[in-house]
């Protein structure tokens, strides 16, 4: 380990100490809001220090167990030997997962989501593959445990949608899902086709968090055109008969959202109002990381919506991912939302460029 990594490492054991002194004292139990906020963060960290401490112990016995190699008797030594094989490989480990508890956490990640996906090259099949990769997110959500509701749709004539926003509610449902944002793009031979060419279409996705009340960019209402109107297509058959679908048309940036999923004005301008400032926030982060960029190169890829990040292959039963280069051959059962393998490869690819980054910086 880095000595630099192993100081850091000391540094937030010595933190530790001080909070555990601090949480006994008798004006930080009376506080109860500072009471809280140390709690949570002892909580935090305390995970890194337990396992500090037995990769420090690891070290210790692997140093006493060197000077055996010297003692005269060579049935000691053998064990010696063999006990230090067994600490190397234990010591490794413990360092590789401390490494990994030290990389920077994305607040983002244990938030809801909104996702957008819209139907772009193609035509009617841009429209179809639209509606399949929103049964993927929702077959996705059924083997996780997560609740998944339509904000807003447009469907397509021939099947699928032109757009379609979803809300996703669950537990770190955004650290699995941020990959997912830019270009998706489908090659297959269209039930149309009769000479069994093989045509290629896309349709964008976005995956935006959604934003807690005291993340909130403060919206001036006079800058929020507000519209009614008459609901229809998957999440509004129910509604159609009333005003109750709302557009909110944000003036300065141009933004437009919708909500046509339930039945009181009132519910649907709040969902509306949410995902605008989930678009909002987006816009300024994205504003944020264009200034930051050469000095944070941590994302695979850069999750640009312009981007091409995945290929499905219906021909091939093939899902490539082009970030990372990685492809899995069971379309079927991605698109019935078996993602973990892909998912979990690009969560691994980008803790590695963490870890290069993370020993960069320390050294």
């Amino acid at each position: 380990m880095l000595d630099s990594v192993k100081k850091k490492l000391e540094e937030i054991q010595e933190k530790f100490i001080h909070m555990e002194s601090q949480l006994s004292k008798p004006e930080i139990i009376e506080n109860q809001n500072k009471f809280t906020l140390l709690s949570k963060e002892y909580s935090n960290i305390k995970p890194v220090v337990d396992k500090f401490i037995e990769y420090k112990l690891v070290e210790e016995n692997l140093e006493s167990s060197k000077q055996l190699l010297n003692d005269t008797d060579s049935g000691i030594r053998s064990l010696a030997q063999e006990e230090i094989d067994t600490l190397k490989v234990n010591k490794e480990s413990l360092e590789e997962d401390l490494k990994r508890m030290l990389l920077p956490k994305d607040p983002n990640d244990a938030k809801n989501v909104f996702v957008e996906i819209r139907a772009g090259t193609g035509g009617d099949e841009a429209g179809i593959f639209t509606g399949d990769l929103f049964r993927m997110f929702s077959r996705l959500c059924e083997r996780r445990k997560w609740q998944i509701e339509i904000v807003s749709s447009r469907e397509s004539e021939k099947g699928g949608f032109k757009e379609i926003v979803s809300k996703i509610v669950g537990k770190s449902v955004y650290g699995f899902l941020k990959y997912e944002s830019g270009i998706h793009r489908v090659q297959r031979v269209p039930e149309t086709e009769s000479q069994g060419r093989i045509h290629t279409s896309a349709c964008s996705v976005a995956v935006l968090p959604e934003v807690d009340e005291q993340e909130n960019i403060v919206i001036d209402k006079s800058e929020i055109r507000v519209d009614t109107f008459r609901a229809s297509g998957a999440g509004g058959q129910h509604v159609n008969k009333t005003d109750s679908a709302v557009r909110l048309t944000h003036t300065p940036s141009g933004i437009v959202v919708e909500c046509q999923d339930g039945r009181s004005q009132h519910k649907n301008k709040e969902k509306a109002m949410s995902l605008l400032q989930s678009k909002l926030n987006e816009m300024a982060s994205e504003e944020q990381t264009k200034e930051l960029d050469s000095k944070r190169k941590t994302m695979v890829g850069s999750g640009d919506r312009s981007e091409k990040i995945r290929t499905y292959n219906f021909p091939q039963s093939r899902v490539t991912d082009h970030r990372i280069e990685f492809s899995v051959h069971n379309l079927e059962e991605f698109l019935d939302g078996d993602m973990n393998v892909m998912i979990s490869a690009l969560i691994e690819e980008n803790e590695a460029k963490k870890l290069i980054n993370l020993e960069n910086e320390v050294q």
